[in-house]
């Protein structure tokens, strides 16, 4: 469909897409095409025509290449540009070292994504060589043609809170694959334990009564029976208040006293895998506690940025959830568009379109995992 200007929505901002990046790739700068390693770096210095004005292998570490950027603008210089741009694949951390050099000597800096290096070096040639020469080109020439993006600016308040959410993943990724290992072991040594509860991972009262019969007893479940029922309540209710809870479910403490008399399970292995049962239980707790601790860094951040009562505001949505969606996206202002934030999190329509034909439209899913997955938890919860 066309409008009064004969340019769609999609032309208007590919255009202003494009024009961003030619004020960072302008055509008065020599490009740098910089491939990095750990400890070897492949510098070459092109035109915007991908004509090779210089290259070197400087033999450093990513934050010793000042001398390679310091080497490349002379190179740029002496060949007649204004500037260079400096271009590199977003690998690892390096690239960031090299953006902070690059920032320092006012250098201009863009990235590639390492898929496109990968298809332009198959489409080079058609062949799959690799080598760190042919790298640098290729980024070179990439960043000629535009097919660059600029990196995220730094900022220290919104660094930080990406650093946050990178951990409370990981101790959420922890959490889960030890609760996958409590259920492995019981399911093997003691799985009338897991029929105690209907959700036994959700209930305070089975974690509590778990924790006191593999802790207390080392497993021994002589010694536990002889306790009684009804101490192993008092205990258990213990357990449960100073988990922060008013009082525990004793018809689950009474199920799982009574499964102590059930022999399925292989019983050689029992004594020793509850015993790791209470390992793997005590680990759990001091993970939720550092996710508690992670999460309420992540607000405080929320409360610096000035963003909490805004995204609080959004209904079903909490300060930790909205902490963690920013925490994937970065500060939100970076996108020209809204569209941009829906394709950069993988969830654009892919469309499927020629002539009369029209297929059927599914997500582009190329983006941010963690981004498509935070928005469910934040929504459904853990």
């Amino acid at each position: 469909m066309s409008n009064g200007s004969g340019v769609s929505r999609g032309d208007r901002n590919r255009n202003a897409r494009l024009a961003r990046l030619r004020r960072l790739v302008p055509t008065t700068n020599a490009i740098v095409g910089i491939d990095l390693a750990d400890r070897k770096q492949m510098v070459v210095v092109c035109d915007h025509d991908s004509k090779v004005l210089a290259r070197k292998t400087f033999r450093c570490r990513a934050w010793d290449m000042g001398a390679a950027l310091d080497w490349a603008a002379a190179r740029a210089a002496a060949a007649g540009f204004a500037g260079a741009t400096v271009a590199c694949e977003p690998t690892g951390h390096r690239w960031r070292v090299l953006g902070q050099l690059a920032t320092d000597r006012n250098m201009l800096f863009v990235c590639v994504q390492p898929a496109m290096t990968a298809w332009s070096r198959r489409a080079e040639d058609l062949t799959t060589d690799k080598t760190d020469e042919k790298d640098a080109v290729l980024i070179a020439r990439l960043t000629a043609q535009l097919r660059c993006y600029a990196p995220e600016p730094v900022d220290e308040t919104w660094s930080r809170l990406r650093h946050l959410g990178a951990r409370r993943e990981q101790l959420l990724v922890e959490m889960v694959a030890q609760i996958q290992q409590i259920r492995a072991l019981l399911e093997c040594v003691w799985p009338a334990a897991l029929e105690a509860a209907q959700q036994p991972f959700k209930s305070r009262t089975w974690m509590a009564a778990l924790r006191t019969i593999c802790g207390r007893d080392g497993g021994d479940f002589a010694r536990t029976r002889r306790l009684g029922r009804g101490r192993l309540e008092r205990l258990v209710r213990g357990e449960v208040t100073r988990g922060g809870a008013k009082r525990p479910c004793f018809r689950i403490t009474g199920k799982l006293f009574a499964a102590l008399d059930d022999p399925a399970g292989v019983l050689a292995h029992r004594r020793g895998a509850l015993e790791r049962v209470h390992l793997l239980l005590e680990d759990w707790a001091e993970s939720k506690r550092r996710l508690a601790d992670t999460e309420a860094r992540m607000t405080g951040v929320l409360d610096e940025l000035r963003l909490t009562d805004l995204v609080t505001s959004i209904v079903g949505l909490s300060a930790v959830g909205a902490a963690a969606i920013l925490a994937e996206t970065g500060d939100p202002t970076r996108f020209p568009t809204a569209r941009a934030v829906v394709k950069h999190a993988g969830l654009a329509p892919r469309e499927k379109k020629s002539g009369t034909f029209t297929g059927r439209a599914r997500l582009t899913g190329a983006g941010r995992p963690g981004l498509r997955l935070v928005p469910r938890q934040a929504t459904f919860g853990r």
